[in-house]
């Protein structure tokens, strides 16, 4: 409990459908595989929904970021590039008003108090809850928690080695202490490999790895 004091937010990263394997509707019906699905997504529902509920009891900040997508998004394999620039290599997703945009149906969204939207510039990704790729835009979620007191971070969401990777490190490069909760975090692994080196990564950089079960 100690964990969620007053100078501590959660953070959920693209808990959204493009990023999710099939899962059942309310209808009993299946839904579609996301188009950049990553392996075990749905099994971080269950710790996400008790920390976020947790932290709306605590009066701890919950914050969630979403990917948002133009069509013809840089990161995009799809996408011609221009002459001289680099092409994407991520399957076309999270394309804004889209349904693999939304967040899964079963992420309990009414903790939440603010919504980042991120990669919404046609020529510019963001994989950080803090920065665009260009490492020197900043999305102003660095301000807002700043502003609210916050010095300790917990960090949950998809995918481990890429968005929850970029958004704790930094975190930590601004100061901020941070932990991942490790069965709420799921890893894409591609290439193969980056998994296991953004893990070093973060522990080099001073990220505390915990349960949610330490928390809850």
């Amino acid at each position: 409990m100690a964990l969620l004091s007053s100078d501590t937010a959660l953070l959920i990263i693209d808990v959204q459908n493009d990023f999710c394997p099939p899962y059942h509707n309310k209808d009993g019906s299946i839904s579609e595989p996301g188009a950049l699905a990553v392996a075990g997504a749905n099994e971080i529902l269950g710790p996400i929904n008790m920390l976020s509920a947790l932290c709306e009891k605590q009066g701890v900040p919950v914050i969630a970021t979403q990917d948002w997508h133009p069509r013809n998004h840089c990161s995009f394999s799809s996408t011609h590039a221009a002459p001289g620039e680099e092409q994407g290599i991520w399957p076309d997703h999270c394309v804004q008003g889209t349904k693999g945009a939304d967040f899964h149906p079963e992420l309990n969204l009414n903790p939440i108090r603010l919504i980042v939207r991120k990669g919404f510039r046609p020529y510019l990704d963001s994989y950080s809850a803090f920065f665009e790729n260009d490492r020197c835009t900043p999305t102003g979620l660095e301000f807002y928690l700043k502003g609210l007191g916050v010095s300790k971070i917990v960090v949950t969401g998809l995918a481990t080695d890429y968005c929850v990777k970029y958004s704790a490190l930094d975190a930590r490069r601004l100061g901020f202490e941070v932990m991942i909760v490790s069965d709420a975090v799921r890893g894409v692994d591609y290439p193969a490999g980056s998994l296991q080196k953004a893990l070093v990564e973060l522990e080099t950089a001073g990220v505390s790895f915990i349960d949610s079960a330490e928390i809850i």
